[in-house]
C-alpha cells in the first residue's frame, strides 16, 4: 500500500488522520512493529494505549488487528495519558509498548509513539518501520487482547513516591479537556490538596481551549481561576498529559527552565550535590547559572526525549527538562517525562519550601527570548 513517509518522525509517527494515518496505516504499523520485534528477537505482550481523541477509536482497533495478525499478544489499557503507558512498560509484563497519541498537536492529527522494552523507538528505527511496512513481509499468528486497568495502579504508585502533601495547599488544575482529565482529579484528592479543575471532562475535541501549556493564550482560564481562588500554585496539562506548564500564586507563567529551577534545587538539596542536571538548548542562561548555584552540573543536550532520556542514563542524572514543559525524572522514579507525577513532586516542593511560588523564583533573572517557532 501506498503510505507518506513523511508521517515517520524523528520520535514517533504523526499525520492527519483520514489523510495521512488512516486505519489502514494504523493496520500496518502492527504488522511492521511486530517485524521489528522479530528482527530483534523480543518476544512477549505488548502494552498498547491510546489518548482521548475521536479518531483513536479506529486507529486503535486495526492497530491491534496488525498486532494480532502478527502473532503479539496484546494488553489493551484503554484511554489513558501517555505517561501511563510508559508506566505500563515498566510495571507490567510486557516486552514494549504503543501509545496512540496526537501530544499537543491540533486535534485532526494523532500518532504512535513505539516503545521496546524499557525504551522508545525513535530515529532510524523508526525510519526502519516505514521500510518493513514497504518490504511487506510480517510475522504470522493468532495473538490475544486482554483488557486491563492500570489508572488505579499508576496512581497508587504516585501517591506512595511522593504523597500524601502536607499542609492545605490549594491549586487549581487545567486538563484542557485531555486524556489527563482521566486521572488528575483523582490523583490530586489522593494527595490530600485542595484542588480546583478546570476544563476536567475527557473530550478529544478539546472545545474550551488547545491543550498547549507553551501557548500563552491557552493560559487565560488557569491565570484567571489561580487569582479567583487565591491558589498557591496552577498546574497546566498538555492533551496527554507528558507535559507540565505551571502559574505562579501571583498569576505569573513559569516557563519550562524555571520549572526546572525548582525541581533541580530540591533534588539537589534532598539527594546530593555534583550530580548532572540535564536541559535543552531552548532554556534560558538563568537555568545552567542556578543549577551551579544549588550545586549541581548544567549539562546542554539536544531535544528529545529519547534523546534525553539516553543522556540520563548516562551521566545518572536525577532530573532532566524541556523549555516545552517535558520533565524527567530519574531520581525516585522511572526516569520518562510525566507531567501528572511531576505536578504531584512540584506540589509536595511548594508545600514543604516554606514560600510562595513566586517567593521562590524571585532571585532568579528573566532573560528576553524568542519563542519557539514550530514548523
Amino acid at each position: 500500500m501506498s503510505i507518506s513517509r513523511s508521517i515517520f518522525r524523528e520520535y514517533d509517527i504523526r499525520g492527519v488522520t483520514e489523510k495521512d494515518l488512516t486505519p489502514e496505516v494504523a493496520y500496518f504499523i502492527g504488522r511492521a512493529y511486530a517485524a521489528f520485534l522479530a528482527e530483534s528477537n523480543v518476544t512477549g505482550s505488548i502494552a498498547v494505549g491510546r489518548d482521548n481523541r475521536p479518531s483513536g477509536t479506529a486507529l486503535h482497533e486495526a492497530l491491534l488487528r496488525g498486532l494480532t495478525e502478527s502473532g503479539i499478544d496484546v494488553i489493551d489499557i484503554g484511554v489513558v495519558p501517555t505517561p501511563l503507558a510508559y508506566w505500563a512498560q515498566h510495571n507490567l509484563d510486557v516486552a514494549g509498548g504503543i501509545q496512540i497519541t496526537g501530544s499537543h498537536n491540533p486535534p485532526e492529527y494523532n500518532g504512535f509513539k513505539l516503545g521496546v522494552g524499557k525504551n522508545s523507538i525513535y530515529g532510524k528505527q523508526i525510519q526502519h518501520m516505514y521500510d518493513l511496512i514497504s518490504a511487506g513481509v510480517f510475522p504470522q499468528g493468532n495473538g490475544t487482547v486482554q483488557k486491563q486497568e492500570v489508572i488505579e495502579r499508576y496512581i497508587d504508585d504516585v501517591v506512595a513516591r511522593v504523597g500524601p502533601i502536607s499542609g492545605s495547599l490549594k491549586v487549581v488544575v487545567d486538563c484542557g479537556n485531555g486524556a489527563g482529565a482521566l486521572v488528575a482529579p483523582q490523583l490530586m484528592k489522593r494527595l490530600g490538596v485542595d484542588a480546583t479543575c478546570l476544563f476536567c471532562e475527557s473530550d478529544g475535541t478539546f472545545p474550551n481551549h488547545h491543550p498547549d501549556p507553551t501557548v500563552p493564550e491557552n493560559l487565560k482560564d488557569i491565570i484567571a481561576a489561580v487569582a479567583r481562588e487565591k491558589a498557591d500554585i496552577g498546574i497546566a496539562l498538555d492533551g496527554d498529559a507528558d507535559r507540565i506548564g505551571v502559574i505562579d500564586n501571583e498569576g505569573e507563567i513559569i516557563w519550562g527552565d524555571h520549572i526546572l529551577i525548582l525541581y533541580a534545587r530540591d533534588v539537589l538539596e534532598r539527594t546530593g550535590k555534583g550530580q548532572s542536571i540535564i536541559f535543552d538548548v531552548k532554556c534560558s542562561q538563568a537555568l545552567p547559572e542556578e543549577i551551579t548555584k544549588a550545586g549541581g552540573k548544567p549539562v546542554m543536550w539536544k531535544t528529545g526525549h529519547s534523546l534525553i532520556e539516553e543522556k540520563m542514563h548516562e551521566t545518572h542524572a536525577p532530573i532532566a527538562g524541556e523549555m516545552s514543559g517535558h520533565m524527567f525524572f530519574g531520581e525516585g522514579y522511572y526516569g520518562f517525562d510525566d507531567a501528572l507525577y511531576g505536578a504531584a513532586r512540584l506540589l509536595r516542593i511548594v508545600a514543604n519550601g516554606g514560600k510562595s511560588v513566586h517567593e521562590m523564583l524571585a532571585d532568579v533573572p528573566r532573560f528576553v527570548s524568542t519563542p519557539e517557532i514550530r514548523v
